[in-house]
């Protein structure tokens, strides 16, 4: 990879759960995982169960250092962490950053009570990794590595969630997944997260006609977000964050119809690797 390449690699783009079956095999049915790569960096968004294979791909290419940066710790953001191989070799050198439960707890304390008995077979002790733990809170600008700038946000959704725009060498991607919109209100988070950015990764659970059923859920549709798009002058916008219910024959619908409205839309795939 050239210093230069600014890359979004997703590892998972479905939500709330893992699905596997025949009708799920091209979008792919794992949870919740953004790799960006800016040069020699290597950043991981939220270790849904597509962390597994993040992790099996780093140690094949012999990556030594890893942030990793959650949105929030619902199960679908944090359920691959402890197959996330990484942790368990002492060559890696892993940073792990929240700020969605700043003043409840920590990173560090989040991480512990989930890798621990009962929720899984043994503690984090057992893990021999450099394990470096980052609280922050949002609105805080964060400089992960030299030239890398993460601005985050508040997110609409309960208990809360992190949003984050990453930028690098004059590029920028806005993650903002697992926020809920107000019918006929445009969020000033989301536009100003969006603002020019190379590339808007979005929730796209729900579409219009589901909304109304699914209210309070902490969800998006496509519909609202390429029109957060449209205004922010954002160049792609991919659908994320898919229902677990959602077919492949029916993303292919939602793709279609959301490249109708902006050209620059597309449905995310498990291990699609888009260029910035």
């Amino acid at each position: 990879m050239s210093k230069d390449q600014f890359q979004v690699k997703f590892w998972g783009v479905r939500g709330s759960i893992p699905v596997s079956g025949p009708e799920f095999v091209r979008y792919g049915g794992n949870t919740s995982c953004i790799e960006i790569r800016c040069g020699e960096y290597r950043m991981i968004f939220d270790a849904g169960s597509g962390v597994r294979e993040a992790g099996l791909a780093m140690l094949s290419e012999d990556v030594h250092n890893v942030d990793l940066f959650f949105s929030h710790c619902h199960y679908d953001h944090i359920i691959g962490l402890p197959f996330f191989k990484a942790i368990y070799y002492p060559t890696i050198d892993l940073t792990i950053w929240s700020g969605h439960l700043e003043g409840k707890m920590s990173t560090r304390e989040m991480i512990e009570q989930f890798i621990s008995p009962p929720w899984f077979p043994v503690k984090t002790d057992i893990c021999q990794a450099t394990m470096n733990f980052r609280d922050f809170h949002a609105g805080q600008t964060l400089e992960p590595r030299p030239g890398v700038k993460i601005k985050t946000f508040t997110l609409n959704h309960p208990g809360g969630a992190i949003g984050y725009r990453v930028e690098w060498n004059g590029r920028s991607v806005a993650l903002i997944y697992d926020i809920e919109h107000i019918p006929g209100v445009y969020d000033p988070v989301a536009l100003e997260m969006m603002k020019d950015a190379d590339l808007v990764v979005y929730d796209c659970t729900y579409n219009e006609d589901e909304m109304q059923r699914f209210k309070g859920f902490g969800h998006s549709t496509w519909e609202h977000g390429v029109e957060l798009a449209k205004l922010a002058g954002a160049r792609k916008f991919a659908l994320f964050h898919h229902a677990p219910s959602r077919t492949d024959t029916q993303l292919d619908r939602m793709e279609r119809d959301a490249i109708v409205e902006f050209p620059g839309a597309f449905a995310a795939y498990d291990n699609q690797l888009v260029e910035i």
